[in-house]
């Protein structure tokens, strides 16, 4: 137990990092589909986001592999929460069952 105790900052700051890293991905493509320039929205925002990212990791991972390999797993978990909390459902399809999908 003690041995997962240290991993828990790392997990943690990973969680952190991906929040920061997909939010703003997601914050990114609503104003950039509505600015004149995209291109320069998603450039920036995709710089200061690896920036973060990598700089994020770098300081937390401290060189030892462990801590590394448990900010990833944060930084991946954080990029699911993100997109299910951020994707919709098709509206227009319904449920239909097994049997009914097939032609006779």
């Amino acid at each position: 137990m003690n041995e997962l105790l240290p991993l828990a900052v790392p997990l943690a700051a990973g969680l952190i990092l991906g929040a920061i890293f997909f939010g703003g991905l997601w914050w990114t493509v609503i104003h950039a589909l509505s600015s004149k320039r995209p291109g320069l929205w998603f450039l920036c925002s995709k710089l200061l986001r690896m920036g973060v990212a990598l700089g994020g990791f770098y300081l937390v991972g401290g060189g030892r592999w462990e801590r590394w390999l448990s900010c990833l797993l944060g930084f991946v978990l954080a990029r699911l929460v993100t997109w299910r909390l951020t994707h919709s459902p098709p509206q227009n399809q319904v449920a239909r069952s097994p049997e009914a999908s097939h032609a006779p």
